[in-house]
């Protein structure tokens, strides 16, 4: 004899980021909800010869932003992970864990917690720099350090380190969708009782002079706007002319929703459900029919247990590139039928580039935001709609609306797929 016990709710109960705004949740979204740019011309290394110039990098870090939290010993001579040492995802990944870790009012050390990040490039700009080191400089500068610093499944060990967490620590590294899949699949640790908390969110620093240089050698990155890089982000926009390279660390804590209630924290939002699949097509270019992603999207609001028309807000992957974002259009339409005429959605890749595997992290912490505060942020840049994206992207100014259900669409190279549903959580 077998019991259908109704599936766990999952909610959020902390949020941390660090943005090309800088630091902290409230920062990013004051930034978003206000419609400013991130996008600047690069200084920090040589661009010279490159078609993009201009890009979304974090501000300059260190390790005296890591929040401070009680019971902490970063200080205590026998710390081992010496922080100084971080590559810069994962100084920002460490930044906004801390801050959702005390957000949501857990502890150093927490019990039965988890740690699962997405990210697609880990600590690639350490990697740079040592082959630098090692082909011009001969070796000499080569760190002992170079490899464990640089490979991507350290990103979650930092983290876990930093908080003393003991579950499991795991790391997707899935291209653009990589964290969309990690926050997907801590929910599903949560529901299948595997972990009591799951401490979850992306993190890419890629703006580096490599990324830089290869992202512009395969033209998939803006080069028409080099003068005027906050004009460079333009999603839907028929002067699109690829996407702009950023980065940046959200971080969330999910737990039980009985969990939740029973410690009284605050919930913001609750995972819904969750769809991913792969159009096994070409590692660079989508399949123009959009199958998959439809199924994806289809998939996600199936398991959400919701309706296409309870839907009340899209963060689109909206990339800025000719072939993506018309795609994209086509399938939530496709999905949503009539109803997709009548839902706003944004892009916040318009404010903030394309942070790589952090892309799903940081539209479900927008949607989540603006679940919170009841404003759904624009997408900037839109002056000149692009016929083959007929649908309501919030052109340049936001909204105040209550929604009870948000869709964040995730869409990557390697044919990659994946899809959230996030819903309203009452008191």
């Amino acid at each position: 004899m077998t019991c259908d016990l109704p599936p766990r709710r999952v909610v959020i109960t902390g949020l941390g980021a660090v943005s090309p705004f800088g630091l902290g949740r409230d920062r990013f979204w004051c930034a978003i909800r206000d419609g400013q740019s991130g996008t600047r011309r690069m200084e920090e290394f040589d661009t010279q010869g490159m078609a993009c110039q201009v890009a979304a990098p974090v501000p300059a870090l260190s390790i005296d932003d890591v929040p401070e939290m009680a019971g902490d010993d970063f200080a205590d001579p026998g710390y081992r992970a010496d922080p100084k040492r971080y590559s810069r995802a994962a100084l920002i990944a460490v930044i906004a864990a801390r801050e959702a870790w005390l957000d949501a009012g857990q502890r150093i050390g927490e019990p039965g917690a988890a740690v699962v990040i997405g990210s697609g490039g880990g600590g690639i700009d350490v990697g740079e720099r040592q082959y630098y080191d090692y082909f011009v400089e001969r070796g000499r500068k080569v760190s002992p350090y170079a490899i464990p610093v640089s490979i991507v499944g350290m990103m979650s060990s930092e983290v876990s380190i930093s908080l003393r967490l003991r579950g499991a620590s795991h790391v997707l590294s899935c291209g653009c969708t990589s964290s969309s899949d990690a926050i997907g699949y801590a929910a599903s640790l949560l529901r299948g009782g595997e972990a009591d908390v799951v401490l979850t969110g992306g993190a890419d620093a890629c703006v580096t002079p490599g990324m830089m240089f290869g992202f512009s050698r395969m033209r998939v990155t803006a080069s028409a706007f080099n003068d005027t890089p906050a004009m460079a982000s333009r999603p839907f926009d028929r002067r699109r002319d690829g996407f702009v390279l950023g980065e940046g660390a959200w971080m969330f804590v999910l737990e039980r929703e009985e969990r939740a209630r029973a410690r009284g924290a605050r919930i913001y939002a609750s995972i819904d459900g969750y769809g991913a699949t792969c159009d096994a097509y070409h590692r660079v270019q989508m399949a123009p029919d959009g199958e998959q992603i439809i199924r994806a999207i289809a998939l996600a609001i199936e398991r959400s247990g919701r309706a296409a028309d309870e839907i009340g807000y899209i963060n689109y992957h909206g990339t800025s590139t000719q072939l993506n974002d018309a795609v994209e259009s086509r399938c939530v339409r496709t999905v949503l039928g009539g109803h997709a005429d009548r839902v706003a959605g944004s892009s916040v890749k318009s404010m903030i580039g394309h942070p790589q595997g952090a892309s799903g992290a940081a539209g479900i912490a927008t949607a989540v935001l603006a679940l919170t505060h009841e404003y759904l942020p624009p997408t900037i840049n839109l002056t000149d709609p692009d016929p083959a994206c007929d649908l309501d992207y919030l052109p340049n100014e936001g909204r105040p609306a209550r929604v009870d259900a948000a869709l964040c669409n995730c869409l990557g190279f390697g044919s990659k797929n994946s899809a959230l549903v996030i819903g309203r959580v009452d008191a």
